[in-house]
């Protein structure tokens, strides 16, 4: 079985194919990289309808399959921005009436869950899910994925990319605070925001920005950053895998390839002898490989959908979605 994945559910455009083996035949992936400021929903979703074409040329021609040997063609349907998912969602109806294939909605959450669990060989691990637009610790249980803690105001990435176009910088910020932090040299106190199992970014958002207009240079700034909101994101995995007594942890999403985050994460699973796998950076960031993925854990399961009741939903949980595949 091959399964086609479209992925867009903020800046990227991305198809991917892969087979019921977990290989990634192809992710072909383009993003939208505002002139300035931070996404505008409209024009990332323009950029995503003029690039789809070709992502999907370019993607059967890397797997060296043609459309008759697509087996079903798997969307994002949530959550996101509204006009970036309708652009995706529009291509897969798309392809799914002319191919004649099914259409399975998937989960953007979850997909980042099965393709680390596919490549980690772990059966049943703790996800740290650290994205622009999400930030939650999440584990499975009982037909479902649960939300054990998540962000109270702004996922990470997005307070990362706020405060680096704050700073001077351009979208997207996470990889450019990444590399300043590198040549920071002063830790300097920031608010720690953890509330239980939740975190919250705002308040280190503003006191971050204050602390570089009283003079503290940039890399400092960064340096700071980085090590407050990685010890809380930290802190909340820690406690899940307390919680559930038993102990592996995988990462996903963009922030995921932040290697202070890794190493931290490590550390601390590794001190309580817990396992640790983060995917390659390719696979971490949003990517239609892992829409494929867990696309084809789906159809196998018999869900699919049909064009009509296709709608995308940019508010849907990790919670709500049911996953007859791990039962």
């Amino acid at each position: 079985m091959r399964v086609l994945g479209i992925e867009s559910t903020a800046h990227t455009a991305s198809v991917g194919v892969v087979d019921e083996t977990a290989a990634v035949l192809a992710n072909v992936t383009d993003m939208y990289r505002p002139a300035r400021g931070g996404i505008h929903p409209r024009e990332a979703a323009n950029h995503h309808v003029e690039l789809f074409p070709d992502l999907v040329a370019n993607a059967l021609r890397t797997a060296r399959v043609g459309p008759d040997a697509i087996d079903a063609i798997a969307f994002s349907q949530g959550p996101g921005l509204g006009p970036c998912l309708r652009a995706g969602a529009t291509v897969a109806r798309t392809l799914s009436l002319e191919w004649e294939r099914p259409l399975v909605p998937v989960n953007h959450c979850i997909a980042h869950i099965e393709i680390a669990r596919a490549l980690s060989g772990l059966g049943d691990p703790l996800l740290l899910y650290a994205s622009g637009g999400n930030t939650q610790i999440v584990a499975y249980g009982h037909g479902r994925y649960r939300v054990l803690g998540e962000t109270l105001d702004i996922g990470v990435g997005n307070f990362l990319d706020k405060l680096w176009i704050e700073l001077g910088g351009s979208f997207p910020g996470g990889p450019a605070l990444e590399a300043d932090a590198r040549q920071g040299t002063t830790l300097h106190p920031l608010p720690y925001s953890v509330h239980g199992m939740d975190v919250a970014f705002s308040g280190l958002l503003t006191a971050a920005i204050q602390l570089h207009r009283q003079g503290v240079p940039r890399p400092d700034v960064a340096l700071s950053v980085e090590t407050t909101a990685y010890s809380m994101l930290t802190e909340v995995t820690e406690r899940a895998l307390a919680h559930r007594g038993h102990g592996s942890v995988v990462l996903g999403g963009g922030v995921a390839c932040n290697e202070r985050l890794r190493t931290m994460v490590r550390t601390m699973a590794e001190g309580r002898g817990a396992t640790m796998f983060a995917p390659p950076r390719s696979l971490c960031v949003d990517n239609g490989a892992m829409i494929a993925w867990t696309g084809l854990l789906a159809v196998r399961h018999g869900r699919t959908i049909p064009v009509e009741e296709s709608v995308v939903l940019p508010r849907q949980r990790t919670d709500q979605v049911e996953v007859p595949w791990r039962n």
